[in-house]
């Protein structure tokens, strides 16, 4: 049976700006760490992928002198406390409900999980991020038959294909059996180079973003009540009629893949 796979933050949920943002800026000022990103400096910050990569972007020679971590022992160790400390932040938040799902998360995985298709996260975020994410955008029944694949699992994070590769690998499933849910221009790389078709949903971060080589970009993946799903991009000519739904998906695994799948990077 095909597979579903999805990245997380910014498609399971609006997570970047509500989440994630307000989490790095309360870890920083618990650690006494003297900064605090705007939101125009966290849609830069985004296109790091990862959260330990993300925190060590801010550590100039000054900045890691001033905080007393001079060599690379003490860098490692402080930015994993940090990172320890804002995944318990997030997923703190997460569970307040702060972020409800994107518009038609739920409905796809319930006609996918009925259908007998594989459901999957690949996401670079802390696997406990990713599974409060998950649960609270599905339930609890249906985040029980996901695979998850997340943070640090991989040598190379996105935009390198390799947690795609991975997760097909893990799955038993071939590329050309499976379709990524992705909203951001390296994510959508990712999934491209391990010869995945892809859907982009875009996120408030991340619309102006190149995405060449999607097989669709739409707004959300919608709902009946809702809006018309907004098509961006739709090169095979699927035709959304109103929301992308397990037929649109089926259409589009029958289109031709958009790149030679890489190899990646080695995992032991």
């Amino acid at each position: 049976m095909p597979a579903l796979i999805f990245d997380c933050d910014g498609v399971l949920a609006d997570t970047e700006q509500y989440g994630h943002l307000p989490a790095f800026n309360q870890t920083f000022t618990e650690f006494g760490v003297p900064v605090q990103w705007s939101v125009d400096e966290y849609a830069e910050k985004v296109k790091i992928g990862g959260g330990k990569e993300r925190m060590r972007s801010i550590l100039t020679p000054a900045l890691a002198a001033e905080l007393g971590l001079h060599d690379d022992a003490a860098t490692d160790a402080a930015i994993l406390a940090w990172h320890k400390r804002k995944t318990a932040i997030y997923k703190g938040l997460v569970e307040s409900g702060v972020m409800p799902a994107r518009p038609g998360i739920a409905r796809i995985v319930r006609e996918a999980h009925d259908a007998g298709w594989t459901l999957a996260v690949a996401s670079t975020s802390a696997e406990p991020a990713v599974r409060a994410v998950l649960t609270h955008a599905v339930g609890e029944d249906l985040a029980a038959h996901f695979a998850v694949f997340a943070g640090d699992v991989v040598p190379a994070k996105k935009p390198a294909p390799d947690i795609y590769l991975l997760a097909l690998r893990e799955l038993g499933v071939q590329a050309d059996d499976a379709i990524v849910v992705e909203d951001s221009g390296n994510g959508l790389r990712a999934a491209v180079a391990a010869g995945l078709r892809t859907v982009v949903t875009v996120s408030g971060f991340t619309r102006e973003e190149d995405f060449s080589g999607a097989a669709l970009v739409v707004g959300s993946l919608g709902d009946p009540d809702g809006d018309p799903v907004e098509v961006l991009a739709d090169p095979h000519g699927a035709g959304v009629r109103g929301v992308v739904d397990l037929a649109t998906l089926q259409a589009l695994l029958a289109t031709p893949a958009s790149h030679t799948p890489s190899t990646g990077t080695e995992i032991p």
